[in-house]
C-alpha cells in the first residue's frame, strides 16, 4: 500500500500543470502528506496554505455560519463545507473532504492549463486511497 506522500506524488503527476497536493489535518491545521514540484513551495508556504484551508472548511466565519443555519433550520448544522474550488490569477485549487474521515482534507493545487474537469476527477479518484490512511 502506498503512502500518503506517494499518493500525492501519484495524484500531481496525473493531471497536466499540476504543482502540487497535500493531505491536511483540519482540526490541528498540520499537513499529513505534501508533494509538489514547486521550489518557492517552503515548509512555511506550505504551513500557510494549510491554515487557509483550515479557515476555509472549518474556520470561525464558517462556525458562525453554520451556527446560524441550525438557528434557522432547527436542526444542527455541522462541517457542512465538503468541496471547494478556488481560483487565483495562475492556479486552481482543488480540496475535499476525505469520505468517512471529516477531519482530513486532500488538495490539489494546478496552473491554469490544468483541465477543470481532470482535476476534480483525479482527486476524487485519489480520494478513496487516502482515507483507509488518514486518522479518524
Amino acid at each position: 500500500m502506498a503512502s500518503l506522500d506517494e499518493i500525492c506524488e501519484q495524484l500531481v503527476k496525473s493531471v497536466n500543470d499540476a504543482l502540487g497536493a497535500a493531505v491536511v489535518d483540519l482540526s490541528s491545521g498540520l499537513l499529513l502528506a505534501v508533494a509538489h514540484n514547486v521550489p518557492y513551495f517552503t515548509q512555511s508556504y506550505l504551513d500557510a496554505v494549510a491554515a487557509a484551508a483550515v479557515d476555509m472548511f472549518r474556520g470561525n466565519t464558517v462556525s458562525t455560519v453554520e451556527d446560524m443555519l441550525s438557528t434557522q433550520r432547527g436542526t444542527t448544522v455541522h462541517k457542512m463545507i465538503k468541496e471547494v474550488q478556488m481560483t487565483t490569477e495562475k492556479t486552481y485549487h482543488f480540496m475535499s473532504i476525505v469520505p468517512g474521515k471529516e477531519n482530513s482534507l486532500l488538495v490539489l493545487i494546478t496552473g491554469k492549463k490544468a483541465n477543470l474537469g481532470m482535476g476534480w476527477a483525479a482527486l476524487r479518484g485519489a480520494l478513496p486511497k487516502v482515507a483507509p490512511m488518514c486518522p479518524s
